[in-house]
């Protein structure tokens, strides 16, 4: 509390902070909740070794919030944060500790979720994706800024993983590490299916959320109903197949198994394009089952590179955690695999006549 006030009372307005508490998990930025008098807010320290413009996140989300602020024709059903100045600026660097603070609105009553209780719950989630996509389809995806370059695109994380594996990193060469090296080998040309279809024009850019998992959406308290859309550093022109997959990885993982919730996918896949199959093609249908195999494989790849690098990107708290998570991402690949045939039928359901 006392380190942080200085940096909070900035964004006060000349409002009482009466607490400052540790919010979610997240694995790249500090989060903090301000409990401040009238209404609390969001205190948010950007990692900019991860995001080294932290100004173009705010015109981002700036232009996010004017866009859907301008819809007429259709009803907007989610709420995203607004971001909320600074006495001097809308985000501020911190002279002691040379971080990049920003203070956001805070969404309430909500509440995020880290695990499905229902099918409703799954169908909330793609009915709330899809209709962020959907809301988004009409902003040019070139006029927002590329946050993070280089974000899901699997090919560029290939090349950073063979330049880890070349350093010789200081990593013990054991039976899951091997397994590791072995899971990449194999899985081939897959890692550039997303990337050629979108250079061939297959697929196209849109606006993304890009980092769509389960606790970044949020739920009214007691119900199946989300209101709100959350951690919006990640909205950037990109392929929603990226969101997609992002958001059917999170949703569809059994953590006790690492298995995949096919339940949960037609759940997810049945609301999302409910909302936003409007303007699909039968290619962004074809594309479906490679990124709902893709992005949990880029995951666990990002998370074997960051172990080999000596654990630089994502927070662990050992050693060995992102060698453990690479090998659950790893599995839940594989589970994908075995289902590939049950996803296929149910994608070929849900895809209409006129896109076959």
């Amino acid at each position: 509390m006392n380190r942080l006030e200085p940096i909070a009372r900035r964004f006060a307005g000349g409002r009482n902070i009466h607490a400052i508490r540790p919010l979610g998990n997240g694995l790249i930025n500090d989060t903090f909740l301000v409990e401040a008098d009238g209404d609390n807010f969001v205190l948010q320290a950007i990692n900019d070794r991860v995001f080294p413009h932290p100004e173009r996140i705010a015109e981002n989300l700036t232009a996010l919030n004017r866009h859907l602020g301008r819809q007429t024709a259709v009803e907007v059903r989610l709420r995203i944060p607004r971001l909320l100045p600074a006495a001097d600026d809308a985000q501020i660097r911190d002279r002691d500790s040379g971080r990049v603070w920003r203070a956001l609105e805070w969404i309430t009553p909500s509440e995020s979720r880290e695990r499905l209780a229902n099918l409703s719950e799954a169908g909330e989630v793609g009915a709330a994706l899809g209709h962020f996509h959907s809301l988004c389809s009409t902003l040019a995806a070139e006029t927002l800024h590329d946050t993070l370059p280089g974000f899901h695109i699997t090919p560029e994380y290939f090349r950073q993983y063979q330049a880890a594996l070349a350093q010789a990193p200081q990593v013990p060469s054991d039976p899951e590490f091997a397994s590791c090296r072995r899971f990449i080998a194999d899985f081939g040309a897959g890692i550039h299916e997303l990337e050629q279809a979108r250079q061939r024009g297959e697929l196209v850019d849109r606006v993304i959320h890009g980092d769509p998992k389960l606790n970044n959406f949020l739920f009214e308290p007691n119900s199946d109903r989300i209101i709100g859309l959350v951690d919006l550093d990640t909205v950037k022109p990109g392929l929603v197949h990226y969101d997609i997959g992002d958001c059917l990885r999170s949703c569809c993982h059994i953590p006790d198994t690492n298995g995949f919730d096919l339940q949960r996918c037609s759940a997810v896949l049945e609301h999302y394009l409910a909302e936003a199959g409007h303007f699909f093609t039968a290619a962004d249908y074809r594309y479906l089952y490679p990124a709902i195999r893709l992005i949990p494989f880029e995951l666990g790849l990002r998370f074997f590179t960051d172990y080999l690098q000596g654990n630089r990107y994502f927070k662990v708290d050992d050693a060995g955690q992102n060698l453990r998570r690479a090998l659950a991402q790893f599995e839940l690949v594989r589970d994908i695999e075995r289902q590939r045939d049950a996803i296929e039928k149910l994608i070929a359901k849900l895809t209409p006549t006129t896109a076959s």
